[in-house]
């Protein structure tokens, strides 16, 4: 609950930078919290895929360990 409780009081503030600077920036409300909200529209083409690149690279890095701790656990019966 802790856990809970802190990522919701660091994510307001930091909502409501985001919306203030897209207003210093000149945009409505409408688009503040379209880009407050989705991140990805905001995203170059190279940003979003570098994000790709890095998933994929979480995604096979997460199977790679699971994979050796299950051969470890096959290994000591």
């Amino acid at each position: 609950m802790k856990i809970f409780g802190i990522t919701v009081l660091l994510l307001i503030p930091l909502v409501a930078f985001s919306l203030g600077m897209d207003f210093l920036l000149g945009f409505d409300l409408d688009n503040s919290m379209k880009h407050a909200l989705n991140p990805f529209l905001v995203k170059d083409p190279a940003e979003l895929i570098l994000f790709l690149v890095l998933l994929v690279y979480l995604l096979f890095s997460f199977i790679y360990r699971k994979k050796k701790k299950g051969n470890k656990v096959k290994g000591q019966q």
